[in-house]
């Protein structure tokens, strides 16, 4: 096994966006927050089905007097199609302001229409960290799921048809200058997004949470990352969106109306958000990429399906910190040794997953064996979540947990 190199750091940061409102009743105060970024022509990048439910019409009626445009043509896992058809719908436009609605898709493309309206070129210029050379156009985002913490990071994730992965534009010039998250936007929210969406959340926390140490974060002299390792403020964040996901995911799920549910799902996600933007998500995130751009399953279920696996092969590295998991998500120490309670752990994630209907097995997916040493060698391509990952895998290493998984 590949052992990491130790370079100590003696500092770390800890970003998120400009400003934060939280509440039921939020976005009433989307026009007073644009109108402060001297807004007056705003582009809402959005998708039919919240058009269909009267969510944007709720969104456009916190903006009296001013100018909107509505791109609708958001998709479920936003392929760089998609991501193109809107930053021309931008450009046409010609906006000073760009809100994001909906989950973390909707708003990846309104951060990536930003990119574009603010420093031209095409969205691939910028993939990768730090290729963002400024700051963007004020974004304000609305979520209206419970999962992806969009709200606050700093990554526009979009599928590269042409070379069949998941690629994302990370630059702390795209977290949002503000966000707005109202759980009363999350109420249409269908069951399997909800579930989709919640462990997700739950995926961020966790690998936030057991990511190697700042002090250690193998970074070399000459690079930078966005994501730094373990830190107790990323710490304090994971551990209140896993307690939060673990009381409340299930009951948001089996009652969308439930609105105590939906508001503690609501900060459940934007915590994991400034949790993991910061610390970094790791081998699931890697795992899923591939496997979700071949499939097309949600980011969220896909994150989920892989999560226990990963934490199982993670487990001789963070044993404390998984079995302090353990208790979070309500499993009861009852004088069980730390190993025996970090397994725990493992297994109600996995009772978790099965509550909300999240799949098993790759295989239910759809994804054939012989799919596998491919995705192991996509996943493996990924240094900068390689290197968050409290074990530094190999190749042969990365297969064999999808082949656990399948």
């Amino acid at each position: 096994m590949r052992l990491y190199t130790t370079q100590m750091r003696h500092t770390f940061t800890f970003h998120t966006a400009g400003q934060l409102l939280f509440g039921r009743g939020a976005v009433g105060q989307l026009g007073e927050t644009v109108a402060h970024f001297q807004g007056k022509r705003v582009l809402i990048v959005t998708d039919k089905i919240l058009v269909k439910a009267g969510i944007v019409e709720t969104v456009k009626s916190a903006m009296p007097g001013l100018s909107i445009e509505v791109f609708d043509g958001g998709e479920p896992e936003p392929t760089i199609d998609m991501v193109l058809r809107c930053v021309e719908a931008a450009k046409s436009l010609r906006p000073d302001a760009v809100v994001g609605v909906g989950g973390g898709s909707n708003m990846d493309a309104a951060k990536l229409a930003a990119i574009a309206l603010s420093h031209g070129g095409d969205p691939r210029d910028y993939v990768g960290e730090f290729k963002v050379p400024g700051p963007v156009l004020p974004l304000i985002c609305l979520p209206t799921t419970s999962g992806t913490g969009s709200e606050v990071t700093p990554a526009a994730v979009f599928t590269d048809t042409a070379k069949k992965t998941k690629v994302s534009c990370l630059s702390n010039f795209l977290r949002p200058a503000a966000a707005i998250v109202d759980p009363l936007l999350s109420v249409t929210c269908p069951p399997k997004v909800t579930a989709d969406s919640g462990i997700d959340a739950l995926t961020h926390a966790i690998e936030a949470f057991t990511a190697i140490d700042n002090a250690v974060f193998p970074l070399p002299d000459n690079e930078r990352s966005i994501y730094q390792g373990k830190n107790p403020i990323a710490d304090l964040m994971a551990e209140q969106a896993i307690r939060r996901v673990a009381e409340f995911l299930p009951r948001a799920y089996r009652d969308g109306t439930d609105l105590e549910a939906r508001e503690q799902m609501s900060m459940a996600a934007t915590l994991a958000g400034l949790a993991f933007s910061n610390a970094g998500v790791a081998l699931v995130h890697a795992m899923e990429y591939p496997v979700g751009a071949a499939v097309h399953v949600s980011h969220g279920a896909g994150n989920g399906l892989l999560l226990p696996f990963v934490m199982r092969y993670n487990l001789p590295a963070k044993t404390a910190a998984f079995a302090q998991i353990a208790v979070w998500l309500g499993v009861k120490a009852d004088g069980r040794s730390e190993a025996d309670l970090a397994e725990a752990g493992i297994g109600a994630v996995e009772k978790l997953k099965s509550a909300i209907n999240i799949p098993a097995r790759l295989r239910d997916l759809g994804v054939q064996q012989a799919d596998l040493p491919a995705f192991a060698e996509k996943a493996f391509s990924l240094k900068r979540l390689m290197r968050v990952n409290p074990r530094y895998p190999s190749v042969s290493d990365i297969e064999q947990i999808y082949r656990d998984a399948w």
